[in-house]
């Protein structure tokens, strides 16, 4: 096994599945261990139980209660989230709020409550998991791009913030990756897009894409661990894309 994270404590919102989950495993495989939080209690505590981590069942879209947690961790990666696909006229307000509320507000909020303690320990690495479209965007997913957008200044902020104190943040920037969220689009994206279920990956998801595959969530847990690995510590305030040449057009 990797030791290079031995000692060091990974806290991994939307851990129980997908990038999540790639990212929990990853990371524990390099000696860091490992706290998945996830809204699915059941996951959480199957994934931490395979890890020898620990599980979080929370709900992250309660800022409330999230506002008022105590957390103590060397590494975040804030992963957690949620994908709505429908025009803006017809978007549901209430679930454009609590998708913004999910994906920036609540790690914002993780963000505030770790930064003390990796300030005190001089050392600590954020990494938020982004996407394409927080530097891209595509037609019929305003909640996802606007929150993903944010995510990319809260990320910059955070970076300049922690610099002083030894504390990195970056953005990895995946294009479409092999997960549930991804599999659940596909009637959304038919519907809108007026063609079959059967044609969106080919003629929606990777027809940006130079490369034409979806992306693999391993793949991101190794740029996720590298990030958080002891030869990063210049890579601060970056956004990583792995998009298979999308950005490149």
């Amino acid at each position: 096994m990797n030791a290079e994270l031995s000692g060091r404590r990974a806290l991994v919102t939307g851990g129980a599945s997908g990038i999540g989950e790639a990212v929990a495993r990853a990371l524990a495989a390099r000696g860091a261990g490992v706290v998945v939080a996830d809204l699915d209690a059941d996951a959480a505590a199957r994934v931490a139980g395979e890890l020898g981590g620990e599980a979080w069942a929370v709900d992250l879209s309660d800022l409330d209660a999230l506002a008022g947690v105590e957390v103590r961790a060397d590494i975040l990666v804030n992963n957690a989230g949620i994908q709505t696909v429908s025009p803006i006229e017809d978007f549901d307000p209430a679930r454009f709020r609590t998708m913004i509320d999910l994906m920036l507000t609540a790690p914002f909020l993780l963000t505030r409550a770790v930064l003390p303690g990796m300030y005190a320990n001089g050392w600590g690495r954020v990494v938020n998991i982004s996407s394409v479209h927080g530097v891209r965007a595509s037609a019929y997913k305003s909640a996802y791009v606007s929150a993903k957008h944010g995510l990319e200044g809260l990320s910059k902020v955070t970076a300049l913030e922690g610099a002083p104190h030894g504390v990195t943040s970056n953005c990895v920037n995946p294009g479409y990756v092999r997960t549930p969220l991804v599999e659940k689009q596909i009637a959304d994206q038919a519907r809108v897009h007026g063609i079959p279920e059967s044609d969106v990956i080919e003629k929606v998801m990777l027809t940006e894409s130079a490369i034409k595959r979806l992306l693999e969530p391993a793949e991101v847990a190794d740029l996720v661990a590298w990030l958080c690995g002891p030869h990063a510590g210049m890579v601060t305030g970056a956004s990583y894309v792995m998009d298979g040449g999308w950005t490149a057009r």
